[in-house]
């Protein structure tokens, strides 16, 4: 049943939220201020119009918004969008009782979203290819998707629809994703499971037909016809098929940015999560650079990428999972700065490392407010003290926000423990 409702404010994950008697409703792409007729869903409702819109609101740019589960905040001003989004991660900090002044949000959208995942999935006689809806496996098609680089806008799309017609045999669902390199997009297909000779030879035919540079099934590569390369600093790295990879170009410079104006003292530094090497490979631009990470694919593509450059500092790596086994106290001091760039779990044991060390300067990149918060506590319980914190805005239009803290050890305070 339709009822009117008044929002007072916004979520952390950008829900317009309703003060009832029930307890707070919460009501996605609703603003605080405005009155909207909903249709409840439990503690969730259903927008069916906005009755009295605020002055903050915008019309969005992509007409798949508020079906696609990938824009959350389409609908709002930039300016009230970044005040927003700053303040629901001061709000996180202040929680942990890290109360350090926020660096204003740097825009890192820049051209767009350089990877894309889409699903392809035959629920009835059709195949739908797109993205899920909010909080639902229901696949919203899509024919393009303008927050995307422009080679992958329209471009993607037609890609998952080909694999699909080509594997849609079995039903099976599939997610595509499509990466923009330098040299074309780059492909892995999971949820197939093992190609028989047939398919494989039809998949090899259709990425020719497709001009792809490369091709591959679950991170296996079917085939491989320009080398999937990205320029990193002075660096040409062939990615691996499927490894991480920030969401934005100008959000890999923009904390690369950071991270190196923050370490441009130090003489020897440790990159953990390294990835490829985004950090690492511009580090050792100027600095001696030692790369941690668990996948050894990464870790084998930084090393090619490394040795294939010239006059770089000394890049040593290491395959290791840093979950289970974080370097410890002794491995720690032989550095002057670590970098960490975790996944959204954090770095806990980690952190709990670096506490016992001798290491003076902390560089924590994060994807997770939550997990950022918990790992910059515990090193500032130890004696790290938050200089300052970075929002970095390469998630546009969702309530993510990548962020960059600087820990200096505080000296006074660890001396006076010591006297």
């Amino acid at each position: 049943m339709a009822e009117q409702v008044t929002i007072t404010r916004l979520g952390a994950k950008a829900d317009g939220i309703a003060e009832t008697a029930s307890g707070p409703l919460f009501v996605p792409f609703a603003l605080p201020g405005e009155t909207v007729t909903i249709e409840r869903e439990g503690a969730r409702a259903h927008l069916v119009s906005v009755d009295v819109p605020s002055p903050e609101r915008a019309v969005p740019f992509c007409p798949y918004f508020g079906e696609c589960g990938g824009c959350a905040t389409q609908h709002m001003r930039h300016d009230f969008y970044r005040a927003w989004k700053q303040g629901t991660l001061a709000h996180t900090l202040h929680q942990a009782r890290l109360d350090v002044p926020l660096e204003p949000m740097i825009d890192a959208h820049g051209e767009g979203r350089r990877r894309l995942t889409l699903h392809v999935r035959f629920p009835d006689r059709e195949m739908h290819v797109g993205y899920m809806a909010a909080r639902s496996h229901h696949v919203v098609d899509i024919d393009h998707c303008p927050i995307a680089v422009p080679a992958l806008q329209r471009q993607a799309p037609l890609v998952a629809r080909a694999i699909g017609r080509q594997l849609g045999a079995g039903r099976k669902p599939l997610d595509v994703q499509v990466t923009a390199v330098e040299t074309g997009l780059d492909v892995d297909v999971r949820g197939h499971g093992p190609l028989n000779a047939k398919d494989r030879q039809r998949m090899i035919a259709l990425a020719a037909d497709l001009d792809l540079a490369r091709l591959s099934i679950h991170g296996e590569v079917l085939v491989e016809r320009r080398p999937p390369a990205l320029t990193i600093a002075r660096s040409s790295v062939v990615l691996p098929a499927g490894s991480f990879l920030q969401a934005t170009r100008l959000g890999e410079e923009s904390l690369a940015s950071i991270v190196l104006d923050a370490c441009k003292s130090g003489k020897r530094v440790a990159d953990l999560f390294s990835g490829c090497g985004p950090f690492a490979l511009r580090l050792a631009e100027r600095i001696a650079v030692h790369a941690v990470e668990t996948d050894k694919a990464a870790v084998a593509a930084l090393e090619r990428a490394a040795r294939a450059t010239p006059n770089l500092r000394a890049v040593t790596t290491e395959v290791r999972d840093l979950f289970r086994r974080p370097l410890l106290t002794p491995e720690l001091n032989t550095f002057d700065a670590v970098v960490m760039d975790p996944p959204r779990a954090g770095a806990e044991a980690q952190a709990q490392q670096l506490v016992a060390s001798k290491v003076p300067l902390v560089v924590s990149v994060s994807c997770d407010a939550g997990t950022f918060a918990r790992d910059t506590a515990i090193l500032q319980s130890g004696g790290f003290k938050l200089e300052r914190v970075y929002p970095v805005d390469q998630f546009s239009f969702s309530p993510h926000v990548e962020i960059v803290g600087i820990l200096r050890r505080d000296v006074v305070k660890k001396l006076s423990r010591n006297t």
